[in-house]
């Protein structure tokens, strides 16, 4: 009748049993062997991992020189960028004064021209001199 109280606790199971005899078996193992073969061995493993890791690290080396040559790329197109548009936006000074430059060119041209058609004008409009000293005459006085 009275069962024995069950709570939310979990309880503790058995751990896992570790292997020992494996382990033994290789210092057996390594001791059966001459020294110089055991050397070989940890050496030739050493190596192996040694290969793995500069691989490894030959790989990754290429992959950070390819993005840092793509940043590269990236960071000098925007820096062409930003030239350009500062260039285009904050040289107004020089923009003015050469405006200022044209203006007076043009300004300048367009006077000598005026003057050279009121001279051209005044040449086909003035009667010619030898018809002006006949001109008196044709007046009468």
């Amino acid at each position: 009748m009275a069962d024995p109280y069950i709570g939310d606790v979990s309880r503790p199971a058995a751990l896992p049993s570790a292997n020992f005899l494996q382990r033994s078996h290789n210092q057996n193992t390594a001791a059966e062997q001459n020294s110089t073969q055991y050397l070989d061995a940890i050496e030739e493993e050493w190596n192996k991992k040694v290969d793995t890791e500069v691989g490894t690290l030959v790989d990754n080396m290429v992959e950070l020189v390819g993005l840092a040559s793509v940043r590269a790329a990236n960071s000098l197109l925007s820096i062409t960028h930003s030239l350009k548009l500062l260039l285009l936006l904050s040289d107004e000074a020089q923009i003015a004064h050469r405006r200022d430059v044209e203006l007076k060119n043009v300004e300048d041209e367009t006077k000598d021209t005026k003057q050279k058609v009121a001279a051209l004008l005044d040449e086909l409009l003035r009667p010619p001199s030898s018809s002006r000293s006949d001109t008196p005459a044709a007046d009468g006085t």
